[in-house]
């Protein structure tokens, strides 16, 4: 019979591995965990478990998985995790052989991320320029959306910014990614603009709050919500308005869509994709390569729409 208490045992020292060995992130971990447990249920009701689990029982599972009708990118996070746990066992010596070693995934849908002309992007810089209740809301808008497209941070990066990484009017900015990664990033003069005038407003706020007896923030966009900071869903809300704003179909713009923007924008501009890895904070440039896509699908318009041997003149 299955043994749960010995299949928990198993994800949670392959879990306690994974984030002291390769410091995966807490999203990362909890996904690899939600995952597991439901593989690790499965092979209880088929009278399995992680230590007698067979490859076909592995791609009986995840046939059931298809059948529930779950996305390929799914499908396949839930097949690596099982790959990753059995690798892990058998590396640890707790089976002998690797059941997952040749199991091939559905791989995922190689969908072209959602960018942003340049033009557009001048629109959203602009209509931040103008948005907020107050001169210190429009100077820390400007600011958000001018780091934001000049490094190509996730929006979580962004705002959990400590003030500390922009004192001194940097030329570079640390910043802590994913899996605790760091990384620096070059700032363009408009970002240091926007930076050097929302500290001022910013620390004359915190001077005030201070006075009236709270602590002093350790966030370049603080806020008094239990984060402590600018939440990802208040970022992603102004994202929309200064959309609405600008001009710019609100459907085409999200705190990731100026990420995409800002590495289409650089390999346009002859940037080579190792550096957008390095800057984006990619592990693999596998990831990064999809911005390849993006440019190629750009250039075949380009020629379709402007090389004379591509146009029909009604000859043939």
């Amino acid at each position: 019979m299955p043994s749960p208490a010995s299949q928990d045992l198993w994800i949670s020292t392959f879990l306690e591995a994974q984030a002291a060995e390769l410091g995966a992130a807490t999203n990362t971990l909890l996904a690899y965990g939600r995952d597991l447990q439901d593989f690790s249920s499965w092979l209880d009701r088929h009278k399995s478990e992680f230590n007698l689990a067979s490859r076909d029982q592995i791609e009986g599972y995840l046939i059931d998985c298809d059948a529930q009708g779950l996305s390929r990118s799914t499908l396949a996070r839930r097949l690596s995790a099982i790959k990753q746990l059995y690798r892990f066992a058998f590396e640890e010596g707790w089976r002998e052989t690797n059941p997952a070693i040749q199991i091939k995934g559905p791989g995922r849908q190689k969908r072209l991320p959602k960018t942003l002309d340049v033009a557009e992007v001048d629109r959203l810089l602009e209509a931040a320029r103008r948005t907020g209740r107050s001169t210190s809301d429009k100077i820390r808008n400007t600011c958000l959306m001018e780091l934001l497209y000049a490094t190509g941070m996730r929006v979580t990066e962004l705002v959990s910014l400590p003030v500390s990484s922009a004192r001194g009017d940097p030329r570079m900015l640390l910043i802590l990614g994913k899996g605790g990664k760091e990384r620096m990033v070059p700032l363009s003069p408009p970002a240091r603009d926007a930076l050097a005038a929302w500290l001022i407003l910013r620390d004359e706020a915190e001077d005030q709050a201070v006075a009236k007896g709270v602590q002093r923030s350790r966030f370049l966009f603080p806020s008094r919500g239990k984060s402590g900071h600018l939440t990802r869903h208040r970022f992603f809300l102004l994202v929309k308005e200064l959309a609405v704003e600008g001009g710019v179909s609100p459907e085409k713009v999200t705190p990731h869509t100026l990420r995409h923007a800002f590495a289409t924008h650089l390999l346009a501009n002859g940037a080579d994709l190792r550096s957008i890895q390095t800057l984006l904070g990619h592990a693999d440039v596998a990831t990064t390569e999809i911005y390849t896509h993006v440019l190629d699908e750009r250039l075949s318009k380009l020629v379709l729409e402007h090389h004379p041997l591509a146009k029909d003149d009604g000859s043939n």
